[in-house]
């Protein structure tokens, strides 16, 4: 017989294609790529590819409800 105080206990699950995509810093700040950079490179100048290779940081609105998708991390 199952006591009526019993509430069942779901954990969520990691969303792989955002950890995939994003990493966490270990000040948990969230990082992402820059698109646009796989292909097509000899069109693009210098100076935008050399900007591109550094990772950004994801804007603060969108940071929690992706950090959301990563409960126990990377």
């Amino acid at each position: 017989m199952v006591a009526e105080s019993y509430v069942p206990t779901f954990m969520q699950k990691t969303k792989k294609s955002v950890t995939k995509r994003f990493k966490i810093t270990a000040t948990g700040k969230l990082m992402r790529r820059t698109p646009g950079f796989r292909h097509l490179l000899s069109a693009k100048s210098t100076k935008s590819k050399r900007r591109a290779s550094r990772d950004k940081q994801v804007a603060p609105g969108h940071a929690p409800a992706l950090l959301r998708c990563m409960p126990f991390g990377p």
